[in-house]
């Protein structure tokens, strides 16, 4: 099987260019992994400052920061590119899919490994932060906006600020359906009303039973004798 070229894979997970040249000439993603690959070859020769003025030529250009230190494996796939910041311990495995404003970030000042880990077939919402060295399973969905903190486990779709997990199923995962993905936050919101309802009924409950009335501005109050 012969593998897939980068613009091959543009074209299989972007469905705006119409031709192959386009695709080739205006996709800032492509771009990107294009001049990571360059200055990642520098960076693994101990060029480090050649490394970094071609890291330096592409965020100019395309928007993304992706340090020449970082690992990426095959068929890689970056949607537009603005905001896309990659840190220099980060490890990224086969066929991954990134949309725009991801951060694969740090959140210490240690030199050894500080930014996280995807497996493969990992896609990462519009927006998402995935934080320190987490470890983010094969076929892992992480919603748009998302916050990552903690190590996800394979087969799974995580949302929210921290996310949490929503969803679990298998095989891999490339589209990213962000109104399909469920609420965490609205979830809660409606187990809390549902406690509270709960609760206001017991507690109505014992009132009668220790003969306690609510009077009209909602205070309670013993029942008077008859």
């Amino acid at each position: 099987m012969t593998e897939k070229s980068d613009l091959d894979v543009v074209l299989e997970r972007d469905p705006a260019p119409k031709s192959r040249a386009e695709a080739m000439l205006f996709s800032p993603g492509l771009h990107a992994l294009k001049f990571y690959k360059i200055s990642h070859k520098l960076y693994e020769h101990d060029q480090f400052f050649f490394a970094r003025m071609v890291n330096f030529i592409a965020r100019w250009c395309t928007g993304a920061d992706i340090h020449p230190g970082a690992k990426i494996g095959k068929r890689f796939f970056i949607d537009h590119a603005s905001g896309v910041v990659i840190g220099e311990t980060a490890e990224i495995g086969d066929d991954v899919s990134i949309y725009q404003g991801v951060t694969l970030g740090g959140v210490s000042m240690s030199k050894g490994k500080r930014h996280p880990t995807l497996g493969n077939n990992v896609v990462v919402g519009t927006g998402a932060s995935i934080l320190g060295p987490v470890n983010v399973g094969d076929n892992v969905k992480v919603g748009a906006g998302s916050v990552v903190v903690k190590d996800i486990p394979p087969n799974s779709t995580v949302v929210g600020i921290p996310a949490k997990i929503v969803h679990r199923e298998g095989g891999p995962l490339i589209d990213l359906q962000h109104d399909d993905l469920p609420d965490p936050i609205m979830k809660v919101f409606i187990d809390f009303c549902h406690n509270v309802s709960m609760l206001e009924y017991r507690i109505s409950n014992v009132e009668e039973k220790v003969g306690v009335k609510t009077n009209e501005k909602g205070e309670t109050c013993p029942k008077l004798p008859k």
